[in-house]
Formats: structure tokens, C-alpha cells, sequence
């Protein structure tokens, strides 16, 4: 063992001295080819003569697991003066790229593809740099030294947090080639770019170019059509009122400037990737179109730029690794992405995204899902975030499974610890006085990594309010827990009902996230289906479970008549006064075959009700800490 650890160490040090950091790295991204599903780079790497290992990125911060080999990147070429140079792929680690660069050669070049089949569309691009970027292995990313250019389209817009040291106006985009100021591996590859032929640039502090407190922050928006990049006046007063919302929470920052780089399209795949000074956000294009889209989109970018401060600024240690070989553990993910989760929607709260009803819905909706969550009874919520990097799965029985629980149950945790702070120092301190001392110790800074482990989380919540932090945090996260933990709602003065009513924040989202989701039976029947009556999940010991319907079966008729999502609904209401059970046709792979379920409730959509008598610190929490812009109002 000692034998092959200094075979391997002596490997490493000869393959790194081949690269010469005498100059930074150049890198040309070339997204002319987006339209075609396509970005090339042409890749500049300082070196003398010996052995040279090469990487790509294989961690990947944001993802917190590492990224698929799967070919993507394609058409790898090494050149010197000249010269193709023969390379060899590691057979462990297939990330890694084996040469020798010749005698008196001073500079490796390296030509690469990438196939960007979810990422461009004939209208936009989204360039995260670990699709391009080869850099030597064995170094630390923060001490590799990187020089990046991007040509786009004729006419494309770009937004980025990369700074531009070559002309550009970005209320008049030409395309073509732009030049960045040299930066690091570690912050390229946290830096993504945007680009689009339909491109608008929105100024969301413009007052900050005067201010030497306030830093800069822009929304660069690409779409599928222009109608699709000119905003409501009201969203853009809501992006402003989050600005100052979120200093006012965090009473600091972590960066020199901020982009949100938000695509609108219905072509990309949704969702976000924090980065430290800019955002890789996708939604749907009618996600910020109207205000009750506006209530499920607009939580997506208050979340990612709260993750400047917790997640980028502040990291678990276990995932702010040295370099992107190094696999992250992911054990505090429920603060990572937890704590995040549930900032993020205090401050679409806050800033007009939701009103303080919506609000409650949406922690009614993730309380009622949580506690649907089967594999409760086996899988603590510390195991989801320990297991997202290698045990990810598919829908089917997900309740069973359980995914990435720790963001919704971290959200309540956190709501919990919030509103235990509240109760226990009688509404004279919460959650922000714990931010100030977690986020904002420090004061401002410019963008880096102070990592932190659980002691430190629990010394600092001690600071604002003495307890058994420790033993709080173990009991919520770390030990299964049957059902969700709802302290934080009755603290905050409501309780978790199900009602015959619609929750409409869940509803809302289901359709704009999901535009094939059907009728809403999973707190009755147990079942969640397509618009067509198809099965996409059963959850395990609900009704549906109980008659042996499985993912994958399709419903053709309920009670005598053919499906459809008003016969299934109205089968469940009537379900409180029919004598017998519901009787269900159902299709399965080779059979049409009759289920009766045994189900007598009706229709049932959490909700919260207010408890009398109780303080109501749920819609304190909500208010916002600064006043709104004139324009605010929807």
C-alpha cells in the first residue's frame, strides 16, 4: 500500500511538471455553432517538455456530485508547433488525459467539442465552463491561472460575471468575440455565460455605481422570442425590491457584481445553478408572465442568489474541495441547500414574488409532501443528502425511495429554528440575528470559500439564543423521523389541515413546472397521473398502494365511465357517501384488468389554519425589511 501510494505520488509531481505557469491559460469558447447544438474551444496551455496529465472538471460545484461521462465532450485534438501529439485517456479515472509534450515545446494546444444537446437552441446558449475546460491535473483550481474568450453569434446578447476588457454595450449586443480579464480555474468555472439574438440587460441597483456600500447587480435575460425578455414593470420592481431585501437579511455580500442570467424558453430544461456573482437560471417563458406564474418562478432566482451568500461564501468543508477530483460529501446539504431553500422563499415573500397566502400554501404544500414521504420510516434526512451524489433515482415510487428531501425538509428545519428563536427570547431576536453572525461575521468581502463544519453552525445559533442546539439539530436531521417535523408551523401560530380545497400554490406550480401533471389524488387515492390518466407514482401505504396499482399502469375508466380527470376528481368526492368501493379499469402492460379502492375520505389538499390564542410569527416572517419600489404594486 505504501509502495503504490509513493508510485502514484511520484506520477503525480512528474505529470504536473510539465505545466509551466508562466502565463495563464487562453481559452476561446466558440458558441457560433449553438444554433447547431454545438460550442467548440480552442485551449492554450503553458508547458515544458515530460509527462502531462490533463482533466476535465468532474465534481461539480452546485451539482454536488460528479457529472456524467458521456461523451459530450468529443473531437479532442493536442497539438505542438504544429505537431499532433498522441494522448491516452486514464483507465480509472476517465476524466484524465495522459501525453508527453515534447522537447522545446513552451505551449500545448488543445482543440475540443462539446455537444450541447439541453444547453442551446436556435435562439440562446447557456456555457457552463466545465463543458470546455482541460486544465493540468493534480493542481489546486484556485492556483491555475486562466485567460477566457467567447465568440457568439452575429448579434447575440452576453451576460456573465466575467469582466469584459474588451468593448461591449449590452443594450446593443453585435455578437462576435469577447475578451475577459484573466481569473482562475475555480472562478471561470463559476462564471458561466449567457447569450441570446433575443437579449435585454436590466440595471436592478442602478444607484450602486455611486455607492461605496452597494455592488452592482443586473437580470440578463434571453428568450425565445423578444416579447419573451421585456419584463413587467412589476417583476422588475420585485427583482429590485429583492436586492435590497436580501442585504438587508444577510447584512452583507460576497461579490463585486451580481447577473442573474435567466433564460425564458420552453426548449431548456428548468431550474437553477448558483454560481458567487451570477446565477444560471431556466424557466418556462410564461413563468414571469403573469402573477400567479410568478409565485413558483420567481422563488427560483430568489433562491440562487441567496446561495451567494450560503453555499458559495459560507460552504459545508466536506464540499469546498481543493480541486474537482476530490469527491464532496454532502452531509450538511440541509444547510447548503436547506437553509438556502427556505431564505429563498422568505424572500419572494418579501420582495412581492408571493403574497403572505401564497406563502403559507406553499409551506402547507411542502409540509403535506414531506410528510407523504414513505421512506420516512427507513431514511433520515442527513442519508438523502449524504446519498444525492451516487443514489439518485427515477419517479416511481419516489415517496418510497425518498430524493433530495433535504431542501423541502430543510426549509421546515429552518422554519423551525426560526421560529424557536422567536419563542425563546419572546420575539426579540430570529433567524437574522443568526445570519449576521453565520453570513455577515465577517462584513462584505469579495467572493471566496470560508468553510464551516456543524460545530461552528451550532456555536453560532448558541450566540443568539442558548439551547440544546446540538440535540435539536440530531433529533430533526440526523435520526428518522415517521412524519415531518411541523414545530415551526404551530410555533409560527398555524396548523397543518387537508381540506376539500384546492391548495392553489401547489396546483400553480404542478402546471407550470410540469404541463402534462393531471388531476391532484395523492393525498386520497395515493397516485400521481399524466394528463391521460397515466400512473407516474404510487405512494406505499396509501389506498392505491393497497389495491396494487404500480407505476407505469394507465386508468381507461372510473365507476362505468371513460377517463378523465372531472370523472376521477368527482369519483373522490362522492367517495365519502358510496357504500361500495371506487372501482378503477386499468391498463398494464399486457392486461386490461378491473381495481376496486376501498376510499371513503373525499378529496383532500393540505392547507394551514390559523390557531387562535398563538403569536402569528408566520406572516412577521414574511414582511419585508425595506420598503418596495413605487412601481411595485401588481
Amino acid at each position: 500500500m505504501v509502495r503504490s501510494l509513493l508510485f502514484f505520488l511520484t506520477l503525480l509531481l512528474s505529470s504536473v511538471s510539465a505545466f509551466s505557469q508562466q502565463a495563464p491559460i487562453q481559452i476561446t469558447a466558440d458558441l457560433t455553432d449553438a444554433p447547431r447544438k454545438l460550442f467548440h474551444a480552442e485551449i492554450d496551455l503553458p508547458v515544458h517538455a515530460g509527462p502531462l496529465v490533463v482533466t476535465e472538471a468532474k465534481w461539480i460545484p452546485g451539482h454536488h456530485a460528479p457529472k456524467n461521462v458521456d461523451n459530450d465532450i468529443t473531437g479532442i485534438v493536442f497539438t505542438a508547433n504544429g505537431q499532433t501529439i498522441e494522448w491516452q485517456r486514464d483507465e480509472v479515472d476517465l476524466y484524465q488525459f495522459h501525453l508527453t509534450v515534447p522537447a522545446g515545446v513552451t505551449t500545448l494546444h488543445a482543440h475540443l467539442d462539446f455537444i450541447a444537446n439541453i444547453k442551446s437552441t436556435n435562439e440562446l446558449a447557456m456555457l457552463e465552463w466545465e463543458d470546455l475546460m482541460l486544465y493540468p491535473a493534480g493542481v489546486p483550481v484556485r492556483q491555475i491561472a486562466i485567460q477566457p474568450s467567447v465568440t457568439v453569434p452575429a448579434g447575440w446578447g452576453v451576460g456573465t460575471s466575467l469582466k469584459p476588457i474588451s468593448p461591449y454595450d449590452p443594450k446593443h449586443p453585435t455578437g462576435g468575440t469577447m475578451h475577459f480579464a484573466a481569473t482562475t480555474v475555480e472562478t471561470l468555472e463559476d462564471s458561466p455565460v449567457m447569450t441570446g439574438i433575443n437579449f435585454h440587460e436590466y440595471a436592478l441597483n442602478p444607484e450602486a455605481a455611486n455607492s461605496g456600500a452597494a455592488k452592482p447587480v443586473f437580470l440578463d435575460v434571453a428568450g425565445d422570442t423578444p416579447e419573451d425578455v421585456e419584463l413587467r414593470p412589476s417583476v422588475v420592481a420585485d427583482l429590485k425590491h429583492l436586492v435590497t431585501e436580501a442585504r438587508a437579511m444577510y447584512s452583507s455580500t460576497h461579490y463585486e457584481s451580481y447577473h442573474f442570467l435567466l433564460t425564458l424558453t420552453k426548449n431548456q430544461p428548468y431550474g437553477g445553478l448558483e454560481h458567487h456573482e451570477s446565477s444560471d437560471d431556466s424557466l418556462p417563458n410564461g413563468a414571469l408572465k403573469t402573477d400567479q406564474a410568478l409565485e413558483s418562478g420567481g422563488p427560483v432566482l430568489s433562491h440562487e442568489y441567496t446561495h451567494s451568500w450560503n453555499g458559495k461564501y459560507r460552504r459545508p468543508a466536506g464540499l469546498a474541495t481543493a480541486d474537482y477530483a476530490t469527491p464532496m460529501k454532502g452531509e450538511l446539504l440541509w444547510v447548503y441547500e436547506g437553509l438556502t431553500d427556505y431564505l429563498g422563499n422568505v424572500l419572494g415573500a418579501r420582495c412581492g414574488f408571493l403574497t403572505p397566502e401564497q406563502y403559507r400554501d406553499y409551506l402547507a404544500s411542502i409540509a403535506a409532501m414531506q410528510d407523504s414521504m414513505s421512506g420516512r420510516v427507513w431514511r433520515s434526512t442527513e442519508d438523502t443528502a449524504v446519498g444525492i451524489s451516487g443514489l439518485q433515482g427515477g419517479s416511481a415510487w419516489s415517496s418510497w425511495r425518498r430524493g433530495a428531501d433535504y431542501y423541502e425538509e430543510g426549509d421546515l428545519i429552518w422554519l423551525d429554528v426560526d421560529t424557536t428563536i422567536r419563542k425563546l427570547t419572546n420575539d426579540q431576536k430570529n433567524l437574522h440575528d443568526f445570519l449576521a453572525i453565520f453570513l455577515a461575521g465577517k462584513g462584505s468581502t469579495p467572493p471566496q470559500i470560508v468553510p464551516y463544519e456543524l460545530e461552528e453552525l451550532v456555536n453560532d445559533l448558541n450566540q443568539v439564543a442558548p439551547y440544546d442546539w446540538a440535540k435539536f439539530l440530531r433529533e430533526r436531521v440526523y435520526r428518522v423521523q415517521p412524519h415531518v417535523n411541523v414545530e415551526g408551523i404551530e410555533q409560527g401560530g398555524y396548523k397543518l389541515v387537508y381540506t376539500e380545497k384546492l391548495n392553489e400554490y401547489y396546483e400553480t406550480a404542478m402546471s407550470l413546472w410540469s404541463g402534462s401533471a393531471g388531476v391532484n389524488v395523492w393525498y386520497s387515492l395515493g397516485l400521481q397521473l399524466d394528463a391521460q390518466g397515466g400512473i407516474t407514482d404510487v405512494r406505499v401505504g396509501a389506498p392505491g398502494d393497497k389495491a396494487r396499482l404500480a407505476p407505469g399502469e394507465k386508468i381507461l375508466a372510473v365507476n362505468g365511465l371513460l377517463y378523465s380527470g372531472d370523472v376521477l376528481r368527482a369519483a373522490v368526492r362522492k367517495s365519502k357517501t358510496a357504500a361500495g368501493p371506487m372501482e378503477l379499469i386499468v391498463q398494464n402492460d399486457t392486461h386490461v384488468i378491473t381495481v376496486p379502492i376501498d376510499y371513503h375520505d373525499g378529496e383532500r389538499y393540505p392547507s394551514l389554519v390559523r390557531v387562535g390564542g398563538t403569536p402569528d410569527y408566520l406572516d412577521e416572517i414574511a414582511k419585508p425589511l425595506t420598503p418596495a419600489p413605487e412601481e411595485a404594486g401588481h
